[in-house]
């Protein structure tokens, strides 16, 4: 009965000093279920809460490097359509003959290739600007001037139940070319290159009227698109923002569940140490030899 006790209180000084041990190399409190159930449950509802946000963050940084790449494409567009425009105002002011318009309709059909190229612009593999269909191009390069992609939108996560879109309808823009007399941008500066070949005192007149005209109305909808590819740049940067604080603040009250206490927990280690030599030294002085050991 004596060894039976002293032992069961040599394995209680053990299974303490192995708990504190534990304790400290993993750095948490709860290192199982049992330990302590309502913080146990509570720190997985921390943790599922933290991989929410985490999962929210990531969603609201892809849509910011979207955004931004739809941003780049569309700032192309712009210094493309600011040389068109510098052209269109040279070509109308009559002092260019009909081979310097020739010359500056093909800067101008080169322009307008230039402005497709800019909306086929990817970001991953995918096409900013074809909706959903981000596997397909928007515009084939070459004469097609028809619009490949579809109008549906693109979205990001943010927060439970919170959606930002981050498609821009660049059809709206550029249109469906010539053929589709839209007034849009590429039918714009395919007319315009084909008032400057025709050579025709109408067509030509037409260049720094109409034209002009049509083609600073497009600008101004590609302004608008800017704008509110900018709008929505700053909301995600804003979700990003909150997200982050969020995280902060559930991390920190995960640490106050979980997180092991280092400095109580190292004096716990070194008393729980102490007391189990003790208790060692204390056993081997009270368990002694058997008879069987004895007479042996």
């Amino acid at each position: 009965m004596m060894t039976a006790s002293t032992l069961t209180d040599v394995n209680s000084a053990l299974a303490a000093l192995q708990r504190s041990s534990s304790e400290l190399s993993s750095g948490h409190s709860i290192l199982q279920p049992s330990d302590d159930p309502y913080g146990s449950a509570r720190a997985i509802e921390l943790q599922s809460e933290l991989d929410g946000l985490g999962s929210y963050a990531s969603s609201a940084q892809d849509g910011i490097a979207w955004q931004g790449a739809a941003t780049g494409a569309m700032s192309g567009m712009n210094s493309a359509l600011q040389r068109v425009r510098e052209l269109l105002v040279q070509a109308s002011n009559g002092t260019y003959g009909q081979s310097d318009r020739e010359s500056i309709a093909s800067e101008i059909e080169q322009l307008a290739q230039t402005v497709k190229q800019e909306a086929n612009t990817q970001y991953g593999g995918q096409y900013v600007f074809s909706g959903t269909a981000t596997n397909v191009p928007p515009y084939a390069s070459g004469e097609n001037n028809e619009y490949q992609g579809n109008h549906e939108t693109i979205t990001r996560a943010i927060g439970p139940g919170s959606l930002v879109s981050v498609s821009t309808d660049i059809s709206t823009l550029l249109g469906n070319g010539a053929t589709a007399k839209d007034g849009k941008l590429l039918d714009t500066l395919s007319t315009i290159a084909a008032h400057m070949r025709s050579g025709s005192p109408e067509e030509v007149s037409a260049l720094g009227s109409t034209d002009l005209d049509n083609l600073d109305e497009n600008m101004e909808t590609l302004t608008q698109l800017q704008a509110t590819a900018g709008t929505v740049s700053e909301q995600l940067q804003t979700a990003v923002s909150r997200v982050e604080s969020l995280q902060e603040s559930v991390s920190q009250a995960l640490s106050g569940v979980q997180d092991v206490d280092f400095a109580k927990a190292t004096m716990d280690y070194s008393n729980e140490q102490a007391a189990y030599d003790a208790a060692l030294r204390a056993g081997a002085s009270i368990v002694q030899e058997s008879l069987l050991n004895f007479l042996h």
